[in-house]
Parts: structure tokens; sequence; C-alpha cells
């Protein structure tokens, strides 16, 4: 499986000539917080567009602890957005997990945790605030503004959602009349402190991806009173109960791969997906569950300790 993968990367990413010759990639400085300069790279397709265009902001993968904004994984699904008309801007964010001490308590992890998770909604935020500002300059429509990313990026797209159409103090650097237009979550959660977290009917339309046999990212959730990781099929749930829209891709005992594989292997849903919910503003709920016949039986049920175990062995 990994081999077909990789061959699939390489393949889509070795394309310099024809899908990727008329793609502009551009580098800017979008903020300097607590002394850490955040870059972006924005992509756009080389067609002149005479209307105003929407936009993605991307957050890459890494557990909070590394990870990059321009790594060659994620080129197939700029591409394919930027190709599509879509400001395609994938952002650096501040690593909150970076360096912590070997001795780490569990208590102390649910501080670290909270911390890395809000500077990095605080990164996008400050992204998004950037892009509006530039809207005009760079073509975008500001009513379509979306957010996504794999992983701990994913993490930060829901969370900055959540933290917005909850009104919290967090998100009052957004413009008060703004929302985001759509969320793309692969392999993502919710991070809570203060017992389960609820999105309105009035949340942005959501994609997200996830596997049963995650064990990096709750699936459901992880929790121990009221603190900690909400998953994919629990925001469903929470979205199907206050008619929000959504559509739910789960797989069926895969496990933290789909963190990444949607971006190159699932870029015609995610551009339906954008077509039918944030364009055309169409309400749905709608759940493809997916299973390879083929595929062993993997666990799908994991501690909060086992989470923490696979993300930071130390």
């Amino acid at each position: 499986m990994k081999r077909v993968i990789i061959f699939a990367v390489m393949l889509l990413c070795a394309m310099p000539l024809s899908a990727q010759d008329n793609i502009k990639k551009e580098t800017f400085l979008f903020a300097t917080n607590d002394g850490v300069e955040l870059f972006l790279d924005r992509y756009t397709s080389t067609t002149t567009y005479t209307t105003p265009q929407p936009a993605m902001i991307f957050a890459f993968g890494g557990g909070f602890v590394g990870g990059t904004r321009n790594r060659d994984f994620y080129q197939p699904y700029f591409n394919h957005l930027a190709e599509n008309g879509i400001v395609v801007v994938s952002i650096d964010y501040r690593l909150g997990l970076k360096n912590l001490p070997s001795n780490t308590s569990m208590i102390d992890m649910i501080g670290y945790l909270s911390n890395a998770v809000n500077i990095a909604v605080e990164d996008m935020y400050s992204a998004t605030n950037y892009l509006i500002a530039n809207a005009k300059e760079w073509n975008i429509d500001t009513s379509k503004i979306m957010i996504s990313g794999s992983s701990a990026g994913a993490i930060t797209a829901l969370q900055a959602e959540w933290l917005r159409d909850k009104g919290a103090e967090l998100a009052k650097v957004l413009p008060e009349d703004f929302r985001y237009a759509g969320v793309v979550s692969c392999a993502g959660a919710l991070f809570s402190t203060k017992g389960k977290p609820k999105f309105s009917g009035s949340a942005a339309p959501m994609l997200l991806f996830h596997g049963t046999s995650d064990s990096n990212v709750p699936y459901n959730k992880a929790s121990v009173m009221g603190i900690g990781f909400y998953g994919s099929k629990y925001i469903a749930k929470n979205l199907t109960k206050e008619d929000g829209a959504y559509y739910f891709y789960s797989a069926e005992y895969v496990d933290h791969e789909l963190a990444g594989t949607p971006l190159f292997e699932q870029c015609d849903l995610i551009m339906q997906f954008i077509t039918d919910y944030v364009l055309e503003g169409e309400r749905l709920q709608t759940t493809a569950e997916v299973r390879d016949i083929n595929a062993p039986r993997k666990p799908t049920r994991f501690t909060v300790k086992e989470y923490l175990a696979t993300n930071y062995k130390r």
C-alpha cells in the first residue's frame, strides 16, 4: 500500500511541464507573532479571472511538533485547487509542542496541548486577516474564504471554525461579520478542556475525512472528565443534530493515512464539495462509509494514553 501511495505522489508531483506549468507560486510574510516570522505561499492560476475568486487556507500536519508549509506531498492538492480558480494559501504556524521537556506529566501535557492548538489558531486567524486586507489586490472573494488542514493542521482548521462559530474571545480578531465558507479536514478533531464542544447549525459546511483505526487523532472522541479530542464522527453527529451541512468520508479500518491521501486521491471529491456546499450553497448532510474488503481488520478503540504515546513517544 505504501509503495502505491509513494508512486502516486511521485507521479502527480512530477508534472512540471503540464499541470504545474500554469501555476504561479509567491511567498509573503503575513505576520510576526511572539517574535516568530510567519510566511505563506500563495498558489494561483496564470489564467486571468475577471471576478473575485474563492480562497483556501491550508495548514500542514506534524503533531504541532514539526512539518512545513511547502512539503512536496501537498503539491497535488494545491495545484488541483489553483487550476480550478481557487487562490491557495499554505501557511506557517507556531509549533507549540516542539522541544517539550522529556519529563512532561499528563497534567502539564493538557496545558501544552491547549496552548499549541490556540497559537496555531491565532496564526490561522492572522493569515485570514491578511487575505482580507489584500483581497482586492489578490482578487479574492472574502465571502468564499475556506480553511483546510492535515492532521494537526486539520485540528487547527476545525478549532478555528468552532471558536469563530461560538464567538470565543480568541476569534474576535476576525471582522465581526466574517465567517469561513467551508472547512476541509483530513483526520482532524476539536480539542476541548471544558466538556463536549458543539457547533451551531450556522457553522461552515465541512468535509471530514477520517479512518476508524486512527491512533493519532481520535475518529470519535478521547476524553477524560471533559478534557480531550473530539473527532470527525463526533462532529458529524453534532452537525446532524444542529442541521449543519457536512460530508463525512468514513473509512473502516484505515489508520492515520487519511491525514494525507485525500490530498492527492480525493482532489475531485474535495472540488465537488467546494462546488456543491460552498459555491452553490447546498445544505446537505452526507456520509460515505468506505471499506476495502481485502484490508485486514485493525483496532478501532484507543485510550487517551495510547493517542499520546502514538504522537509523543517520550
